[in-house]
């Protein structure tokens, strides 16, 4: 027979067991948000790293990687980047660099665009703000599409000034970015006028040099004039550090200088210079080579001069707004970000618009806005006028993404917001 003492003694026991039990699950539940605590700390605290990492001002940043276990081309003190010290076998020199470094190994479209200037203040008084305002132009042409840029303002090789400086710096730049498919070297006093517009690499798949000009003015005419050497293109591979060589000793500081001069007179009747220099370069490589890696551009302004270019802005501007008004979708606004989509869209517009196409580049040759010692056929304050309305007319379709515009071309201080 159970007793009443049997029987709370059983009770007490259980009561006891159960509270151990219910002791032991609020442990467990409290550990479990202490560690669910953490565990989110940490997940936010990964998230804000990934976020950070995302930041614009570190994408660019290169994979780290063990310096001391790398040697490349740069650890050989024979390698130079100057004339004085030719580079050799450099294509085998690059494509080991760019398997040291595959996040480099893009796609054979890379561009890197190399411009410059004088190291010392303009004698012209308007000279330095142009020079600004040309180069802004090339940042917000290469910001759009995604390319490098290098502005030079010193002589790399102190013997070769004025109009030959411009190869030291591409030379120096091809061993510099060996991640580089294509260097393209712009004069400061040329301005991007047509910003959606990209050079059509793929016409070049066999060929290492691009330049403006007129071929039958160079191979049949003999004339200087038929190419500006102020825009081209140049393919970063050991013939082009060749081709640069070549160039470079028919130069000033060359002990071959004078032999080249009476040579280049002869063949085009005009003093030795960068360009007439460039232009027995693309006459020898065409009668020499059959399969020839020079290639002069017409059917589109790599470069293409102002005195034409200037005057048609309006006509051509009013094509384009009239296309906008019949394809809304032309005119909608969008990204910054999202420029090159959006430019793809004009293509079908664009094919067969022929004189009427926004020119490419528009080069102020003769203007000398920094010298102020402009070619005599024309005044100053012609080319004054005409910078102000070709930059201001480049710059109307950059500003267009921030929602303004130049209502006057000759007046760059003016901007008025963009209807919607």
């Amino acid at each position: 027979m159970v007793t009443m003492t049997q029987t709370g003694s059983t009770n007490r026991k259980l009561s006891i067991l159960f509270l151990f039990f219910i002791g032991i699950l609020i442990a467990t539940l409290f550990l479990s948000v202490i560690f669910t605590f953490k565990s989110s700390d940490s997940i936010i605290s990964l998230s804000r790293s990934q976020s950070i990492d995302k930041c614009n001002c570190n994408a660019n940043n290169p994979p780290r990687f063990d310096l001391e276990s790398v040697s490349t081309f740069y650890d050989d003190h024979s390698f130079g980047y100057t004339f004085d010290k030719p580079v050799k076998n450099w294509d085998k020199k690059r494509l080991r660099w760019l398997k040291l470094h595959p996040s480099f190994s893009r796609s054979n479209k890379q561009i890197f665009l190399v411009t410059g200037s004088q190291s010392k203040p303009c004698k012209n008084p308007k000279g330095d703000h142009y020079l600004l305002r040309f180069y802004k132009n090339k940042v917000d042409y290469c910001r759009i599409h995604g390319y490098d840029i290098f502005y030079n303002n010193v002589l790399l090789e102190p013997k070769m000034s004025h109009c030959w400086a411009k190869l030291p710096a591409v030379r120096a730049a091809m061993v510099a970015h060996p991640e580089a498919e294509w260097i393209w070297w712009i004069d400061e006093d040329a301005v991007f006028t047509d910003i959606d517009y990209k050079v059509p690499l793929e016409r070049y798949k066999d060929r290492n040099f691009i330049v403006h000009g007129w071929p039958r003015e160079v191979y049949e005419e003999k004339n200087w004039l038929g190419i500006n050497a102020g825009s081209f293109l140049i393919r970063n591979c050991q013939w082009s550090l060749d081709f640069l060589e070549k160039w470079a000793d028919m130069g000033p500081q060359s002990k071959n200088r004078e032999k080249w001069s009476k040579l280049l007179s002869e063949t085009f009747n005009h003093e030795a210079d960068d360009q007439t220099a460039l232009a027995y370069l693309l006459l020898k490589d065409k009668e020499e080579n059959e399969s020839n890696k020079t290639y002069i551009e017409m059917e589109y302004y790599l470069e293409g001069y102002w005195a034409v270019i200037a005057d048609t802005l309006k006509n051509i501007t009013n094509r384009y707004n009239k296309i906008e008004k019949e394809n809304k979708m032309l005119k909608r606004r969008h990204a910054e970000l999202v420029t090159e989509r959006y430019a793809e869209l004009w293509e079908p517009y664009l094919k067969d618009a022929g004189s009427w196409r926004r020119p490419f580049v528009t080069h102020f040759a003769g203007c000398q806005p920094c010298s102020g010692h402009h070619n005599p056929s024309f005044s100053m304050l012609t080319c004054w006028k005409a910078m102000e309305k070709v930059l201001n007319y480049a710059d109307n379709q950059v500003l267009r993404n921030y929602g303004f515009k130049h209502p006057d071309l000759s007046d760059s201080s003016l901007v008025s917001s963009l209807p919607f």
